[in-house]
């Protein structure tokens, strides 16, 4: 073949081999881009709030308007809060509006924010030295997660994984459950082994319970660069979530790990609605929640019917009601 019929066969074998690939491309099929979730509430008016919030609220003797001024005051005269608040959800890829969303829903409907920043640094420092304990009935969590009903989850290596996977197991064998002659309590796991000092406490601006921190640590120990927890030492736990510095990397992360769950799971993208990721932050176990809005959605589609958008609750739907006031703080 001489020179030139050599580059024209080049020639054609290029346009057959484009032509291939373009038909290749145009025939796979295409990931659906997820459907963004519009600002703003899906309920004119505020889901019932749960009686244990009012209960709660009732207790301290104050209103859920008094809490709500309280903790909004807070962000408005600390600036280095703020500031903190900013670094950390760009640090995240997020909005500042959905930490400051998940901060003032905690402190309104849970318990009331300290006046000043520097008292959860305080008391952070108490819980260092401690000699706290993750343990039910005199059973460490450590040798808890050792029996052979926790083997499935050995093989998982993020901490997301491991510890879902082991609140997974507790729910299906242990909860409510006799195991070799021991009743379990039919409650949560976190309640269970990690809430020492009573069941369903909270703490910290976040309000982070210690096993969402446990799953949510090789996210932060990546992006924040900080100690990864170790289920071990209740101490260090305790101390992150009660640390500002500390703990609003995780509120970042838990955040992030709705967004991430309703995008690729339900194809929702919940990014730009603080509403949502609050009422999340609030609920917890966002990939099971956007399974069953997938699942929702699908057996509606099959009946002809449209998709249901992810929805606020009532502790989402004040985040909602309120960025007017938040707004102006991170601008």
């Amino acid at each position: 073949m001489g020179i030139g019929n050599y580059r024209f066969g080049k020639i054609r074998l290029g346009f057959w081999l484009a032509g291939v690939l373009g038909a290749v491309l145009l025939s796979a099929p295409v990931a659906a881009a997820a459907k963004k979730v519009p600002s703003g509430n899906r309920n004119l008016e505020q889901p019932a709030v749960p009686g244990a919030s009012a209960r709660r609220t009732r207790a301290l003797k104050t209103t859920y308007d008094a809490k709500y001024l309280k903790v909004l005051s807070l962000l408005k005269r600390d600036a280095s809060l703020r500031r903190k608040i900013k670094r950390i959800a760009k640090a995240y890829d997020i909005d500042p509006l959905h930490m400051a969303g998940a901060i003032i829903g905690e402190h309104t409907y849970n318990v009331d924010a300290y006046d000043r920043l520097q008292a959860y640094y305080v008391k952070a420092i108490s819980y260092v030295n401690s000699g706290l304990t993750f343990e039910h009935d005199g059973e460490n969590i450590d040798d808890f997660i050792q029996r052979p009903e926790f083997s499935r989850c050995k093989d998982h290596t993020d901490s997301y994984s491991l510890w879902t996977c082991r609140e997974a197991v507790w729910n299906a064998k242990f909860r409510g459950r006799a195991v070799d002659g021991l009743r379990f309590p039919n409650d949560r796991f976190s309640a269970v082994f990690f809430q020492p000092y009573y069941a369903g406490q909270t703490f910290g601006i976040g309000q982070l319970n210690p096993l969402t921190a446990l799953q949510m640590s090789d996210t932060v120990s990546k992006i924040s660069s900080l100690p990864a927890l170790d289920h071990r030492k209740p101490g260090q736990v305790y101390k992150t979530i009660m640390d500002p510095d500390l703990t609003l990397p995780y509120i970042a992360a838990t955040i992030v790990k709705s967004i991430d769950a309703y995008r690729k799971i339900a194809g929702f993208d919940i990014s730009g609605n603080p509403g949502v990721t609050a009422t999340l932050y609030n609920l917890g176990n966002p990939e099971a929640r956007a399974n069953a809005l997938k699942a929702k959605n699908a057996a509606r589609k099959s009946s002809g019917l449209r998709p249901h958008m992810p929805q606020e609750n009532y502790y989402g739907w004040l985040v909602n009601d309120r960025l007017d006031d938040l707004k102006p703080l991170f601008e």
